[in-house]
């Protein structure tokens, strides 16, 4: 079996006082999510990344304090670092991803480097304060923490649209398909794909 050829995946365990969650992430996956937060709208959005991205997720999460804040920042934390472990040294990888995607009245574009440099950028434009019981505020930070700790250049823009859970939606999947493209195998590529020689 070539390096190509082998599973990316990781394994990972976040407790801390407030919630306790253990992950498993496998990229090059069927895109299975098996995940129950206990927050309907978050298991839907973390699914939908699965699904689009063709990465496998399986998550034990459990609150200890009830207060949704930790319990969606700390699954966002763990899905970043789960992605960016598995993505090993990140050689032989596109690097590079983007993605355009229409949900009825909504557009989003997700564009993605794969570089170990953190940067993120997102405008998800929602207009209310609450989307399917969850705070406009904890949304964000579920969508900041991520990206955070996938150490990635990283930037989603909801373009246009009414409703908002169709804008966040648009966004989760251009977000999963730009992921999935830029973490794709090249099999042209041999080694890191930088002038660097690093990533």
């Amino acid at each position: 079996m070539s390096d190509t050829d082998k599973l990316r995946s990781a394994t990972l365990s976040r407790s801390t006082s407030e919630t306790t969650i253990s992950l498993i992430v496998n990229l090059d996956g069927e895109g299975k999510g098996r995940i129950n937060t206990g927050l309907k709208f978050l298991d839907h959005l973390i699914i939908t990344f699965c699904k689009y991205s063709l990465v496998d997720i399986e998550a034990d999460v459990k609150s200890h304090d009830s207060i949704q804040h930790h319990l969606i920042e700390d699954i966002g934390i763990c899905i970043g670092q789960g992605l960016d472990k598995a993505l090993g040294n990140r050689s032989k990888i596109m690097r590079f991803g983007y993605a355009i995607v229409p949900m009825d009245d909504s557009r989003s574009n997700s564009a993605i480097d794969l570089v170990r440099r953190q940067f993120s950028k997102f405008e998800l434009k929602l207009e209310r304060n609450e989307v399917e019981g969850m705070a406009k505020e904890d949304i964000e930070h579920f969508f900041r923490s991520l990206m955070q700790n996938l150490v990635a250049c990283t930037h989603i823009l909801v373009e246009y649209g009414k409703d908002d859970h169709h804008k966040l939606e648009s966004a989760m999947k251009s977000f999963a398909i730009a992921f999935r493209n830029a973490a794709s195998i090249d099999q042209r590529r041999k080694g890191l794909p930088s002038t660097k020689d690093m990533m």
